[in-house]
C-alpha cells in the first residue's frame, strides 16, 4: 500500500524537510487512497519559527504539507502522499494539499513578491503533479473550506496576481506584469 518514503525526502525540489508531529497528519497513499483535486492557501498569523513549533507539537491537531516564508524559502512538513491535518475539514484535508504562507492577514507586506513567486512554483508543480486546474475552484483559501471559520488567506490576498503566477509557471512562460 504505502509508497518507499525515505527519511528526509522531499515533494517539491529544493524545499527544505522539517518533519511535522505524525500527530497532525494521517499516513496514506495519495493519490491511490483520495484523489487529490485541490490546493488549499493559508496564512500562519505569526512568524515561521512558531509555525513550525505549531507543527511538530503532537498537542496542536493540525500541520500543513508546505509553509512558504516571506523570503521565499520553502519547507515541507508533511509529504504530499499523507493526509495533513490543515483544511478543518476531513473531505478537504483527504483531497487537498495544504499550503501555509508566513504572515499575518492584515499585514499587506507579509505577501512579497518572493513569496508569491515561490508560493506560485509549488502550487504549479502540485497542479501538474495532480492534474489539478488552476481556477479558484480548485486552489482555493482556508476561509472556503466548508465548516471551518477560518478568515485566511484574507482580504489583502491577490487571488488574480496569484492564479496568474500560478498559471505562468504551470505553462512554462514567464507571467505578465
Amino acid at each position: 500500500m504505502d509508497k518507499p518514503r525515505a527519511a528526509g525526502a522531499v515533494d517539491f525540489r529544493g524545499a527544505r524537510w522539517v518533519a511535522a508531529s505524525a500527530a497532525n497528519y494521517r499516513r496514506a497513499d495519495r493519490p491511490a487512497d483520495y484523489p487529490v483535486d485541490r490546493v488549499v492557501v493559508h496564512v500562519t498569523q505569526g512568524g515561521y519559527a512558531s509555525a513550525v513549533r505549531a507543527f511538530q507539537d503532537p498537542g496542536h491537531g493540525a500541520a500543513a504539507h508546505y509553509i512558504v516564508r516571506r523570503d521565499g524559502r520553502i519547507t515541507q512538513l508533511v509529504r504530499e502522499l499523507d493526509v495533513a491535518f490543515h483544511a478543518g475539514n476531513r473531505e478537504y484535508n483527504e483531497r487537498s494539499v495544504g499550503i501555509e504562507h508566513e504572515g499575518f492577514v492584515e499585514d499587506p507586506a507579509s505577501f512579497t513578491e518572493a513569496l508569491y513567486a515561490a508560493s506560485a512554483r509549488l502550487a504549479a508543480a502540485i497542479c501538474g503533479r495532480y492534474g489539478i486546474p488552476v481556477d479558484r475552484e480548485h486552489i482555493i483559501g482556508h476561509d472556503q473550506v466548508p465548516g471551518t471559520d477560518h478568515t485566511d488567506p484574507g482580504r489583502l490576498w491577490d487571488w488574480e496576481r496569484y492564479l496568474r503566477l500560478v498559471g505562468a509557471e504551470r505553462a512554462g512562460s514567464p507571467p505578465a506584469r
